[in-house]
């Protein structure tokens, strides 16, 4: 048995590769943590660092390796699909590539632990899966001693894209239909996880009984997706909530509009790669992982019941689809709003001005700047790179239209409509939407 390792975990931003993280350093082992970015919250710990992973060469890796001294190296990069900033096969095989040399070139040695996807190869369909399974074939004829890691649908304490899709289908009266509720879909707990790479940490590199191993990690108890929602159900305390199951085809026109939204920098859980996965199911062996290491998996139902829902996974889980609704909805707003002003009602919008005794010269220059600052902010809001600008613009644009409405026109205050009376609310769902901007 070695002593206590080094790690260098690359992903320590994701929803394994963070809990994998912390879990460690409560078990003694040394890891630091990179990613590409890491949120505020995550800035806490000092060993964590941000690094421009993706462009780094074989050589910064091996210095990278040196400087820190690893013993292992824990890959949890991935990506779910192709848009910006996201190419799988650049996360998925040629970084992969990059790194088995960078530990060849680091004079150490390393094993590497690498984050997977369960599953039969002849069964990959998406660039997602087929990319994954070219780096566990660089990986096996590396030579380099390595445990390849296919877990299962991971449940942990937190959650975003798949995971916290699941929980959102779980806390609102949705049922899906018959087919996809029956697909396979075996969960792990990240628990789990965490103990399989502090087990394989403590394994000396000369064990030959672990140098290549690869090993499917899930509970061995068959469930279906259905399965899995209810028991999420039953950790919300809505599982005996009325439903209802949309038709099938509007799952396919969501991942549509998902890949529409990933266009735009925005990373939606229901993509076109993310159900096509979802309708392949979750699936595999654990026997030789639960053989080779001793761990008894959890079942999901033990995996939820050790963390009894809060109120903050109720909140969290009944909002995270209607954040898209919110944002969809506040772009077509100003869109929307700005457009009729300039196009469709152009008359009747400099009408108003006149009638309120505009100097004639502003009328039109007014209704026309106002009109595309209205439009100019739905754009903004509808990417997510300027949705946080967008939003404050929003909003100080709307209480601009309510203070210039109370010097130079108060009577549209009371007009029967109510349309400045209504700009309040408008106000406070643009403050909501800034608050739930994030997504990790």
């Amino acid at each position: 048995m070695a002593a206590a390792r080094n790690i260098l975990l690359l992903g320590a931003s994701g929803l394994i590769g963070r809990y994998v993280t912390d879990d460690l350093r409560t078990r003694g082992f040394h890891v630091v943590g990179v990613a590409r970015s890491l949120s505020p919250s995550q800035k806490v710990g000092a060993l964590d660092i941000e690094l421009p992973i993706m462009a780094m060469d074989a050589a910064a890796l091996a210095r990278l390796i040196r400087e820190h001294e690893a013993d292992l190296v824990v890959n949890c990069l991935g990506v779910l699909q192709d848009g910006p900033g996201s190419d799988t096969r650049a996360v998925h095989r040629d970084f992969v590539a990059r790194l088995l040399a960078g530990i060849r070139d680091s004079g150490r040695a390393v094993r590497l632990v690498h984050i997977s996807i369960p599953g039969a190869a002849n069964q990959d369909r998406t660039a997602f899966s087929t990319t994954k399974r070219e780096a566990e074939r660089l990986i096996e004829a590396s030579g380099i001693p390595h445990a390849i890691l296919r877990p299962g649908f991971v449940i942990a304490p937190s959650a975003y894209g798949g995971s916290a899709m699941l929980r959102a289908l779980a806390a609102l009266p949705v049922d899906l239909p018959a087919k996809e509720a029956a697909t396979p879909f075996q969960p792990v707990a990240v628990e789990d996880i965490c103990a399989t790479i502090a087990w394989l940490a403590e394994r000396d590199i000369a064990d030959a009984s672990v140098r290549a191993v690869s090993w499917d990690l899930m509970q061995p108890q068959p469930i279906t997706l259905g399965g899995v929602i209810d028991q999420f159900r039953w950790s919300l305390g809505t599982a005996n909530h009325w439903r209802i199951t949309p038709p099938a085809f509007l799952i396919d026109l969501g991942a549509r509009l998902g890949d529409l939204a990933g266009r735009l920098g925005w990373m939606p859980p229901l993509r076109s790669t993310a159900i096509a996965e979802l309708r392949r199911g979750v699936t595999g062996d654990p026997a030789a992982w639960i053989q080779a290491t001793g761990i008894a998996p959890k079942t999901i139902a033990q995996a939820l019941g050790a963390h009894a829902a809060t109120i903050q996974d109720k909140w969290f889980a009944r909002l995270f689809l209607i954040k898209a609704l919110i944002f969809v909805s506040l772009t077509l707003f100003w869109v929307v709003s700005g457009f009729i002003a300039l196009v469709i009602s152009y008359d009747a919008a400099v009408g108003i001005l006149r009638a309120h005794h505009f100097p004639p010269a502003l009328v039109d220059p007014i209704t026309v700047l106002t009109s595309l600052m209205d439009m100019s902010i739905g754009v903004l809001i509808a990417v997510r790179r300027t949705a946080a600008l967008g939003l404050i613009w929003g909003i100080l644009a709307s209480l601009g239209y309510m203070a210039g409405a109370a010097i130079l026109t108060p009577d549209l205050w009371i007009e029967p409509l109510g349309a400045l009376v209504k700009t309040g609310p408008a106000i406070v769902l643009m403050l909501v939407a800034l608050l739930m901007l994030d997504n990790r």
